[in-house]
């Protein structure tokens, strides 16, 4: 068998357990462990499943030398596999009935295990491992301009931080949790944009070839930080609760709305701000370590 033919049959194995997963999710939704999607998606599980495949099939074509070091590496899967324990398991019902338990799933998406993702650093080995033919319109003219757009750093923090609070506007977040189209739609916003800002602000290389210099990554960080905080603060303390949507769709954790809206909010000061903390700190090392580099080039060393 080729190497073609096994890709072929590697993705037609992909489809089948696809098929298998929504097949019993859609007939004996009672009968699932937990750890077994409760609404299977399709885009969301080609998207997992793929970038795993691309993953694993950059590494084999790949030299060696250009593979990312061993930790970069498991960072990649862990992110990955963190969106699909959010996206695809009972965890996914819990964020539709508890709200602390949606700011979980989204500090996933937004940050932890995009911030994961980025930090793999495998943009290069899942190129190599992706078909031909999806690399033409990647590289296409639109796609870049587009790209560079949202990545510009004027654009990135105010995106980032733009979509965090759009989401949680009260009147639009009772209609996206009452829609599954938009509903996926939110999540697929928060995690595309978190891979992107991440990833400008990870990128361990100096600039050029990185997008940003060192410094303007730390103001991007600083930036997003402090509204990322009020919008905790004001939900954490707040005296009423501003999603009913959880009555409504009814909550399956014995828990008041304040105390739910409360532990929400915290979660969105709290953790977002060490993550904002830690990629600070990243950043200030990368920027020595290519200080230091430039400095043994400029000597000959």
């Amino acid at each position: 068998m080729t190497d073609s033919q096994k890709s072929w049959a590697g993705y037609g194995v992909l489809l089948l357990l696809g098929a298998g997963l929504d097949i019993v999710v859609r007939y004996y939704p009672a009968n699932l462990p937990v750890w077994m999607p409760w609404e299977f998606n399709w885009p969301e599980y080609l998207a997992v499943t793929l970038s795993q495949a691309w993953f694993w099939r950059g590494l084999k074509r790949l030299p060696r030398d250009q593979h990312p070091a061993l930790w970069r590496k498991f960072c990649f899967v862990a992110g990955v596999a963190s969106f699909y324990i959010v996206l695809q398991t009972h965890i996914d019902y819990y964020a539709q009935h508890a709200f602390f338990v949606h700011r979980w799933a989204h500090f996933v998406l937004h940050h932890a295990g995009a911030f994961l993702i980025a930090l793999g650093m495998s943009g290069p080995v899942l190129w190599a491992g992706m078909p031909g033919f999806l690399k033409p319109p990647l590289r296409s003219r639109p796609v870049t301009l587009t790209l560079g757009v949202l990545q510009h750093p004027a654009v990135a923090p105010l995106l980032f931080v733009g979509l965090l609070y759009l989401w949680l506007i009260p009147h639009i977040h009772t209609v996206v949790m009452l829609s599954r189209p938009l509903y996926s739609v939110m999540n697929w916003t928060m995690a595309i944009n978190g891979i992107m800002f991440w990833a400008l602000v990870l990128d361990s290389r100096a600039k050029p070839p990185a997008r940003l210099s060192h410094l303007m990554r730390a103001a991007m960080i600083l930036v997003i930080e402090l509204p990322q905080m009020v919008l905790g603060a004001i939900l954490s303390l707040a005296e009423r609760d501003f999603y009913p949507v959880y009555e409504i769709c009814g909550r399956v954790i014995a828990m008041s709305p304040l105390n739910d809206l409360h532990y929400g909010g915290l979660i969105i000061w709290l953790p977002s701000t060490l993550t904002s903390f830690v990629a600070m700190i990243i950043v200030l090392v990368t920027m020595r370590l290519n200080e230091e580099k430039a400095e043994r080039e400029r000597a000959g060393l």
